[in-house]
């Protein structure tokens, strides 16, 4: 005769590998699009208009570089120039190497419609954090 409690302690083991599973696992990042009322994931049927977006700190490593360009003198503080200002010939400008800590990378200002987004769904799917565009390799 089959034991009654070995078949309930099967089915009880079944049912907790599956929720820590599942606990365990959470919801992984996914493809999505960002549209022009918000964010529709590949996997989920329904637009979601209000979406996080990921903003990183970082510390900017700037190599030493070399620019050519001009000099317009005098111009007002935005750039425009005064009247009677003169433009340089092109000259060169050197760059040492820096660092700037406290950069702000903000990506959400580089999105529109169409764009192929990571997001990552959170609070039970109820929202999600894009992290980053996504490109083809080509570019």
């Amino acid at each position: 005769m089959a034991d009654p409690y070995r078949n309930l302690v099967s089915s009880l083991e079944q049912r907790f590998n599956g929720i820590v599973s599942q606990a365990v696992s959470g919801l992984g990042a996914e493809l999505g699009t960002i549209t022009a009322g918000g964010l529709k994931l590949d996997s989920f049927k329904h637009e979601i208009p209000d979406y996080g977006v990921a903003e990183w700190m970082a510390k900017l490593h700037v190599p030493a570089f070399t620019w050519v360009g001009t000099m317009t003198s005098p111009v007002q503080e935005d750039g425009i120039p005064l009247a009677g200002a003169s433009t340089s010939a092109p000259t060169r400008f050197d760059f040492d190497e820096a660092e700037v800590e406290g950069v702000r990378v903000e990506i959400k200002a580089g999105f529109s419609p169409g764009d192929r987004v990571l997001a990552i769904p959170v609070n039970d799917g109820n929202h999600a954090v894009v992290v980053c565009k996504v490109v083809g390799a080509d570019g």
